[in-house]
């Protein structure tokens, strides 16, 4: 079998990534820590999710000095450094990040370090793959964590927890209409663009966002392209209503 060797799938030698039916052991092949998972490239290398999202720690620091109401330009700033890669688990956390930080700078009240640590300590425990063997991709739970940490919410609240499963909801929807395979930015985008209008509705704060052209098409072996609601080819996708 011929392999397609570009762009960005195994970090440590740039082949394909598969996806195993179970759980295996493996090996990290940045730290040599252990754990199970089951996703690994064709050579068989596998990293886990810390050595992932190295570095990640600066999306704190980038935030604070953030002043943009728009979540989707922080976003994107936080896109072009150098921890962000096509696909990972970075992206559960910056996600909430952007919008913790553009809702802060849009009015709302909130005590933006002790959020975004709050946020990168939530984000980090949901693993890259979950969107495809959860069911839910860690983008749209990332914006419900956002909702969940401006309102206070807790497994004993009643509208803050009502809100904040509404929004994780939603932004699935928004995710799931458009289908996969993945795409750590274009559910990013979906994400955030769900969470901007929620956020306006129901908790009465008004962020911006501008409309969003996606320039990672080329890093995406995947890319769905024409039915990528960012693509500038973009068309309308019948995918929705054919289910």
């Amino acid at each position: 079998m011929k392999y397609i060797y570009r762009n960005e799938e195994c970090l440590i030698c740039g082949a394909p990534l598969e996806y195993l039916e179970t759980d295996r052991l493996m090996e990290c092949a940045v730290c040599h820590k252990k754990e199970y998972s089951r996703t690994r490239c064709i050579h068989g290398h596998y990293v886990c999710n810390d050595c992932h999202t190295a570095g990640m720690d600066v999306i704190l620091g980038v935030c604070l000095q953030e002043s943009s109401k728009d979540p989707a330009d922080i976003l994107e700033k936080l896109m072009t450094m150098d921890f962000c890669h096509m696909h990972g688990p970075e992206h559960h956390v910056m996600v909430g990040a952007a919008l913790l930080t553009a809702y802060r700078n849009a009015g709302g009240s909130l005590d933006l370090s002790a959020a975004l640590h709050d946020m990168f300590q939530r984000g980090r425990k949901v693993p890259g793959g979950a969107c495809g063997f959860w069911g839910a991709c860690g983008a749209g739970i990332s914006s419900g964590m956002f909702c969940s940490i401006v309102t206070g919410a807790s497994p004993l609240s009643e509208e803050a927890y009502s809100l904040s499963h509404g929004l994780t909801a939603a932004s699935l929807k928004a995710i799931g209409e458009v289908g996969g395979p993945r795409c750590c930015k274009r559910n990013s985008y979906l994400a955030i663009e769900t969470a901007v209008q929620y956020a306006k509705e129901k908790l009465g704060v008004e962020m911006q966002i501008h409309p969003i052209v996606c320039t990672h098409s080329a890093e995406n072996n995947q890319c769905i392209r024409s039915r990528c609601p960012f693509n500038p080819a973009y068309k309308k996708s019948t995918y929705a209503s054919a289910q």
